[in-house]
């Protein structure tokens, strides 16, 4: 099966389960989600884009600064009580995952019961029709079930963490179609980071995985990404978690990609 229907079919056989509550292992194993899905999707909350982020509480430790080769879900799997940040779609729910396309958010969203979570909420109309900065509304979901390992098998043990769902600025579309606000990308861009690690501290997280959050197709410079992130978690943010990991899965030949990110937290 070619790689791109493989992934359409792993799109369904979710869905499928995310439908009924639960799915069949390779081994023939049928595993219960109905539970742990409805808490994940009934604890779902959404922050409107003028929410005003209270004022962070350090817990007077250094927070750890780490990067890592890997994908999010491998970054969290280990990690205590993890949030990761989902790079969204601003105006599709999953991305382009039931149609095989492959990306971040895609991934979170075939291995996990993300889509259930997100699927109809406001933060989709807010976007629609709106400039390509989009707007700074933010889904919370707790505990989501992640129901396969790496290679897209299905897990006999499902675990669990909680997903930030957030779209960055779309800088390469603003670039091409809207250059009058190309000086607005970076400003709304450190907003953003801004309430996603608010929202990870309002729900009293001190894991977190975030990673190369727009650099893909919404052309966002990962130089730039790395240093907003790196500007918050010494400024406002320093000491707020006790540990903040960067998953940088990059696959291209000179890796520019993951080194703007390790030459951001070197020495952290």
């Amino acid at each position: 099966m070619h790689p791109k229907q493989a992934r359409v079919a792993q799109a369904q056989e979710t869905v499928a389960a995310l439908t009924s509550g639960s799915y069949v292992t390779a081994s023939g194993q049928q595993v219960d989600i109905s539970a742990p899905l409805a808490a994940a999707v009934a604890g779902t909350c959404e922050y409107a884009p003028d929410w005003q982020p209270p004022a962070p509480r350090p817990r007077g430790a250094a927070t750890e600064l780490v990067v890592v080769g890997l994908d999010t879900l491998a970054a969290a799997r280990d990690l205590p009580d993890p949030v990761v940040l989902n790079f969204a779609s601003a105006r599709h729910p999953g991305g382009g995952f039931l149609n095989g396309a492959q990306a971040q958010e895609e991934c979170l969203a075939r291995d996990t019961g993300l889509y259930a979570c997100i699927n109809g909420r406001r933060m989709y109309q807010h976007n629609r029709g709106k400039d390509c900065l989009y707007t700074h509304a933010l889904i919370y979901s707790p505990a989501v079930p992640v129901l396969r390992d790496e290679t897209g098998q299905l897990l006999a043990a499902p675990w669990t963490t909680a997903i930030i769902t957030a779209p960055a600025p779309n800088a390469g579309v603003v670039l091409q179609r809207e250059p009058h606000r190309v000086a607005d990308i970076e400003a709304a861009l450190t907003e953003r980071a801004r309430r996603v690690l608010a929202v990870a501290h309002a729900h009293d997280h001190q894991h977190l995985v975030l990673g190369a959050w727009g650099c893909g197709v919404f052309r966002n410079d990962p130089a730039t990404v790395a240093r907003t992130f790196h500007q918050l978690l010494v400024g406002p943010y320093a000491g707020v978690f006790t540990q903040v990991v960067f998953a940088v899965l990059d696959s291209s030949s000179k890796r520019r990609t993951l080194q703007a990110f390790q030459h951001q937290f070197a020495g952290e």
